[in-house]
C-alpha cells in the first residue's frame, strides 16, 4: 500500500512546511506535561491537603499511563490511522488538563494527570505520520525536529511552569496546558493530512495486557522502590510480577499472528542496538534534571550550592531545549550524507562530554548553562537519529507501533534515571541546618553515572550493522532492504 502525496490532503498554502511546524508544536506541548507541575510538587501535601506519599501519585500517574499508551496506540494507529490516533491522544491531554484545572483534593488531580500521560504517544504518531505524508527528501530534517521536540518541550516547560506558579494560582498551569491543546487540535485537523498506510488486522488485547502489566509492575518498583524499601515485600514482588508477564507477553507475541510488537522485527540488530541505546540516552536525558535544580537551588551556606530560585534554576535549563531544536537541521544533514549510525555515535559523545565535565565541577551558574547546553546538543543529536534508525528497518504500515515502542524505550531510561540518582543522592549526604542534603560528591557522582550511561549507548550505537548505501528510510509500504540482520 503505498503513502499519500501531501498535495492530496494537506492545504497548499501551508504545505509540508506547515505539517511539520504543527507536528513539532504538537510534540512540545505534549513533553511540557513531563515538567508541568515540577514546580509545585514541594507545595502540593499543602495545597491538597494530603500526606507527600499520595501526592507524589501526580508524577507517578503520567509516567505509568504514558508507558501503558505509547505502544497501545502506536499499534493502534499502524491500523486505524496515525493522525486519527494523535487527535484522540491530544483530546486526552485537554481532557486531563480540565480534569486538574477543576481539581482541589488530590485524586481527582492523579486521574487528570493519567489522563494527560495517555497523550504520550503523540510524538511517535506524529513521527509516523511524517513518514507517510512528507516527501523523502524533507523527511530526515522533519524526523530530526519532531523527535527532538520531546527534550525541548521538557527543558522549556520548567521555566515557563515555574513563573506561572510563582506569580499565579497553581490551577492555571492546567488551563495553560488545557488552552495548548485546543489550539494544537485545531491546527492538525486544519493543517495534517491522514495517511493511507494501514497495517490491517486486529488488536492484540493479551499483547497489550500482558505489556501494560509488565511495563506497571516495573516503573511502581522503580518509582516506588527508595519510599517502600528495595528489599521489600512489595518491591519484590512487582519486580516478579514484571518478569513473569515480560515472559508471557514474550511467548505470547512469537506465537500470535498480529502481534502488537513484532518481536522478530524488534530483534533484529539495528533495531535491538537502537532501543538499547535509546534507554542509555534516555538515562542521560534525565539526570541532568534531577541534579541541576537542586544544586541551583541549595543554599550558598553548603559551600556548593548556588542560591537561586526555582525560575532562575528553569531558566537555567531552557537553553538545552533551545540548542536541541537549532541541532535538529545538523543531525539530519549527518543523518543523510553519513547515516543515522554516525549521528547517533556523535550524539552520544556530545553528552558524554557534557556529563564529565559536571563531574569534576559544578561551581558556577554559568558553568550549569554551558553543560546544559552540551548536553542538550548532544541529545539533538541522538533523538534525530533514532527514529531514523527505526524508520530504516520497519516496513511502513509498522512505523507507528516501531516509532512508539522506541519511545518507550527512551522512556525506561528516564525511569532508571529517576532510581539510580535517587539512591546516590539519598546515601551521599550531608547535614545543613539540620537537615540532611544530598552531598556535592553525589552530584559529582551522579554525573559521572550519566557520563557512563552516554558512553554505554555511544558503544551500543556502534554495534548497529552500518547500511550497503547511503541512508534511505526504506521503500514506502514495502519491507526495508540494505540493512543486515
Amino acid at each position: 500500500m503505498s503513502a499519500i502525496s501531501p498535495d492530496d490532503t494537506a492545504p497548499k498554502t501551508l504545505g509540508t512546511n506547515g505539517i511539520v511546524a504543527v507536528l513539532a508544536f504538537a510534540g512540545i506541548v505534549v513533553a511540557l506535561m513531563q515538567t508541568l507541575v515540577i514546580p509545585i510538587i514541594p507545595q502540593l501535601p499543602t495545597l491538597l491537603n494530603a500526606s507527600a506519599a499520595n501526592t507524589a501519585w501526580v508524577v507517578t500517574a503520567t509516567l505509568l499511563a504514558g508507558a501503558v499508551a505509547v505502544p497501545v496506540m502506536g499499534r493502534l494507529g499502524d491500523m486505524f490511522g496515525k493522525r486519527r490516533l494523535l487527535l484522540v491522544g491530544l483530546a486526552l491531554l485537554i481532557l486531563g488538563s480540565v480534569v486538574g484545572a477543576l481539581s482541589d483534593t488530590v485524586l481527582p488531580l492523579i486521574v487528570g494527570r493519567a489522563l494527560q500521560g495517555l497523550a504520550s504517544g503523540v510524538i511517535p504518531l506524529g513521527i509516523s505520520v511524517m513518514r507517510d505524508v512528507l516527501p523523502r527528501e524533507k523527511l530526515a530534517g522533519s524526523v530530526a525536529l519532531m523527535s527532538a521536540s520531546l527534550g525541548v518541550g521538557g527543558a522549556l516547560g520548567l521555566p515557563a511552569a515555574a513563573l506561572i506558579a510563582e506569580y499565579a494560582d497553581w490551577h492555571v498551569l492546567f488551563w495553560t496546558s488545557a488552552a495548548l491543546g485546543v489550539v494544537v487540535t485545531v491546527l492538525v485537523v486544519l493543517v495534517v493530512p491522514e495517511s493511507t498506510v494501514r497495517a490491517g488486522g486486529s488488536f492484540d488485547f493479551p499483547g497489550a495486557a500482558a505489556l501494560s502489566i509488565a511495563l506497571v509492575s516495573l516503573l511502581l518498583a522503580i518509582s516506588k522502590g527508595s519510599s517502600w524499601g528495595w528489599t521489600s515485600t512489595t518491591t519484590m514482588g512487582m519486580l516478579a510480577l514484571s518478569l513473569a508477564a515480560f515472559l508471557f507477553w514474550g511467548w505470547w507475541e512469537l506465537r500470535t499472528p498480529l502481534p502488537l510488537v513484532d518481536l522478530r522485527v524488534t530483534l533484529r540488530r539495528q533495531i535491538l542496538f537502537t532501543n538499547l541505546s535509546s534507554i542509555a540516552i534516555g538515562f542521560a536525558l534525565f539526570a541532568m534534571s534531577l541534579v541541576f535544580p537542586q544544586v541551583l537551588q541549595l543554599p550558598t551556606e553548603t559551600g556548593y550550592g548556588l542560591g537561586q530560585s526555582i525560575l532562575a534554576a528553569g531558566l537555567v535549563m531552557a537553553p538545552s531545549g533551545i540548542v536541541m531544536m537549532f541541532v535538529a537541521p545538523l543531525s539530519a544533514r549527518i543523518t543523510t550524507t553519513r547515516g543515522p549510525k554516525t549521528t547517533l555515535m556523535l550524539g552520544a559523545a556530545v553528552i558524554a562530554v557534557g556529563y564529565l565535565i559536571g563531574a569534576v565541577t559544578l561551581h558556577a551558574v554559568w558553568l550549569l548553562v554551558l553543560i546544559s547546553l552540551v548536553i542538550g546538543a548532544g541529545i539533538g543529536l541522538a533523538y534525530g537519529a533514532m527514529p531514523a534508525l527505526i524508520m530504516g528497518a520497519v516496513p511502513a504500515s509498522e512505523t507507528g507501533a516501531a516509532n512508539s515502542f522506541n519511545t518507550l524505550m527512551r522512556s525506561l531510561g528516564t525511569s532508571f534515571a529517576s532510581a539510580v540518582a535517587g539512591v546516590i543522592l539519598a546515601q551521599l549526604t550531608v547535614s545543613v541546618g539540620g537537615r540532611e542534603i544530598p552531598s556535592e560528591a553525589a552530584f559529582h557522582v551522579t554525573m559521572g553515572v550519566a557520563a557512563g550511561a552516554a558512553l554505554l549507548s555511544f558503544f551500543l550505537a556502534g554495534v548497529i550493522p552500518k547500511p550497503s548505501s547511503s541512508w534511505d528510510p526504506a521503500p514506502r509500504g514495502a519491507e526495508p532492504s540494505g540493512f543486515p540482520v
